[in-house]
């Protein structure tokens, strides 16, 4: 006599592909900032190995129009999903309290390895505590949940103007915290070395992620509220609204990308610095809005459907994309292989983050030909669901859904 069919065995939600591309346009943004804290702290700064005028109009650049932005969409993306993996369990008749914490736990180690072996300015430790409060905010309305994201980004705008005047008022000439002069040695160094200056650095970079909490907070809000009234499914929004909210945000989104970027490589320093994240923490959103908003234009035309299905498949390997630009920047600029750390300017590191996007977006599209996932999505989803299935292996022959 055959199993009866239980409710664990019910078909799974079907993906959105809006997510998908979105979050493989996120992947590109994220690399650029990434690969400049990775390169060495002056490469951020337009400094380096040979820096030039060239370097310099790079990172101002980088910082206008990428800093804070695509985080921030992948938090957005990040809060939509929360919805999607909820109804998921509904759907399956499990408990969604049990698979949240599973994830979040999951989510948590992966980023604490992550941190300590790679990168320290792991998100997904923060994330992960996030995730929490996404979970207690569960069942508020979509209203609300935007007036909370405001209130957040008000609450931190304000505190980073506060402290920037009063630095101002006192003529403090620090901006950015440089790291130790010894950084560049020891990341060049050996395995050991590495994982000792990354556990040191640590606290400085959650330092960092705590007090931007406030606006990936705000932006997961914001993704949660869109998933109760699910933005994206279907059709999703209308072409009208998508262009209104370009033409919006993309003017505002500029303008405070230019000042923080003035506030950062100058003319303006010390404690314009602080001035300008908080004209970011205000305007960056707008900026976010408008490429998300953008991008799906983009897509929805015959023109930029191949666009489209490119960027698609590394959106739904999102994670093993992630951590497998950290092992791919750790190779080049660490003692894991050439330690090339603080060597390189930031136009060489930006160029060459182009070219690993680039290669990311064909290995994805080559392994979607077989899997739905990465290895890290199967890994996390196992732990999600409290273990493997049975017989289930994560192997390029066989398909994942």
């Amino acid at each position: 006599m055959s199993a009866p069919r239980t409710a664990a065995a019910a078909p799974p939600v079907a993906r959105i592909g809006d997510i998908d591309v979105l979050r493989g346009c996120a992947l590109l943004g994220i690399l650029l900032i990434n690969a400049q804290l990775m390169a060495g702290p002056a490469v951020a700064l337009g400094g380096g190995a040979g820096s030039g005028l060239a370097d310099r109009g790079a990172a101002w650049a980088t910082t206008a129009l990428v800093s804070g932005k695509f985080y921030l969409l992948f938090s957005f993306l990040l809060g939509y999903g929360f919805t999607v993996q909820r109804r998921s369990a509904e759907r399956a008749g499990v408990a969604f309290a049990t698979r949240h914490l599973r994830r979040t736990a999951a989510l948590f180690v992966l980023g604490l390895v992550h941190a300590v072996l790679l990168f320290p300015g792991d998100i997904l430790m923060t994330y992960a505590a996030l995730g929490l409060v996404l979970f207690a905010l569960r069942d508020v309305r979509p209203r609300r949940l935007l007036r909370i994201a405001a209130v957040l980004l008000v609450s931190l705008a304000a505190l980073l103007l506060a402290y920037g005047l009063l630095a101002l008022a006192l003529e403090r000439t620090q901006g950015l915290a440089a790291p130790a002069a010894d950084t560049g040695a020891a990341y060049r160094g050996g395995p050991g070395s590495i994982v000792r200056t990354n556990i040191e650095l640590l606290p400085r970079f959650l330092g960092a992620n705590v007090l931007h909490s406030a606006d990936l907070l705000a932006a997961l809000l914001a993704g949660l509220a869109a998933g109760k009234r699910r933005v994206l499914a279907g059709p999703g929004p209308r072409p009208v609204l998508l262009r209104r909210v370009v033409a919006l945000g993309l003017p505002l989104g500029l303008a405070g990308g230019a000042f923080v970027a003035v506030c950062t490589h100058g003319p303006l320093e010390g404690g314009w610095f602080f001035v300008g994240q908080a004209a970011g923490v205000l305007t960056a959103p707008a900026l976010t809005a408008a490429y998300a908003c953008g991008v799906l234009l983009l897509v929805r035309v015959p023109a930029g459907r191949g666009i489209g299905a490119t960027l698609a498949p590394a959106g739904r390997m999102s994670l093993t994309n992630y951590l497998a630009q950290s092992l791919a920047l750790a190779l080049v600029f660490t003692g894991y292989g050439l330690g090339l750390y603080g060597r390189v300017g930031t136009t060489t590191v930006l160029l060459g983050c182009l070219f690993l996007y680039a290669a990311q977006l064909a290995l994805s599209a080559l392994l979607s030909r077989h899997r739905r996932s990465g290895p890290a999505e199967f890994l996390l989803r196992a732990a999600t669901r409290g273990g493997l299935p049975r017989r289930a292996r994560w192997t390029p022959g066989a398909h994942h859904s």
